[in-house]
């Protein structure tokens, strides 16, 4: 079956790279995620990744224990740095290329972001890791996730989390929360639900480009996703 999308921005959390150990980067989940990642290249999907830094460090969990704000902020950029180089790793040893871009020039580590160096490394059949959210403090990688999204002129982004979609309350705290098959950005916002960061939300809104958030740790489900199946939450 070909798949539902041609071009995909696919956002992973940093805590989820944690997996069990509660910090840091787990190899087995990143080996999980390489693989599932692999099957979807192999498709003939054009992957760009954004991932978060929250499995090393946080700018605003930082900015509460002193750390200067933009400096927080820097060092989180770092961290999701750290995070795409464990990720491009884990795909280039399952045979799968990809890319590593920064959003500050970074070079020899990765080479320095542009739209059109992602795209050709995307169609070249990489996958494109774009690091270091948007290289501005202030700026969460789910903005990061959507400006890149729309600069790829991704079809999709897929948010992967460790829950199976977006629920009316957290479903980890409060058992008669229910899910959303589908919900708009408007309802998002006016009902205060934590998907993504109000930026993060309006950019995709202005830029018609569709959310799905679904549960990257159940392995299989990337693939489900592009064929169309109904798991996750659609935002639309």
């Amino acid at each position: 079956m070909a798949p539902k999308y041609k071009r995909i921005l696919l956002k992973l959390s940093g805590e989820s790279l944690m997996g069990a150990q509660g910090y840091g980067i787990d190899a087995q989940r990143v080996k999980d995620y390489a693989e599932q990642i692999k099957e979807i290249a192999q498709s003939g999907v054009e992957i760009g990744i954004v991932i978060g830094g929250g499995n090393i460090f946080r700018g605003l969990s930082g900015a509460a224990k002193g750390v200067d704000r933009v400096k927080g902020d820097q060092m989180g950029m770092l961290a999701t740095v750290i995070n795409s180089l464990a990720l491009s790793s884990a795909l280039e040893t399952e045979g799968q290329p990809a890319q590593v871009f920064t959003a500050i020039n970074m070079f020899p580590i990765g080479e320095h972001y542009s739209k059109w160096k992602a795209i050709d490394a995307m169609k070249a059949g990489k996958v494109a890791i774009m690091a270091g959210g948007t290289g501005n403090p202030f700026f969460t990688t789910d903005t990061g996730s959507s400006l890149r999204g729309i600069e790829i002129e991704a079809n999709v982004m897929l948010k992967g989390t460790r829950v199976d979609g977006i629920y009316t309350a957290d479903p980890e705290k409060d058992p008669t929360a229910t899910k959303f098959d589908k919900i708009t950005y408007d309802e998002v916002y006016t009902r205060g639900l934590k998907v993504m960061d109000l930026t993060a939300t309006a950019m995709c809104k202005e830029n018609n480009l569709p959310i799905i958030v679904f549960d990257m740790d159940t392995k299989g489900n990337l693939k489900k996703v592009l064929d169309g199946e109904p798991i996750g939450t659609l935002v639309y």
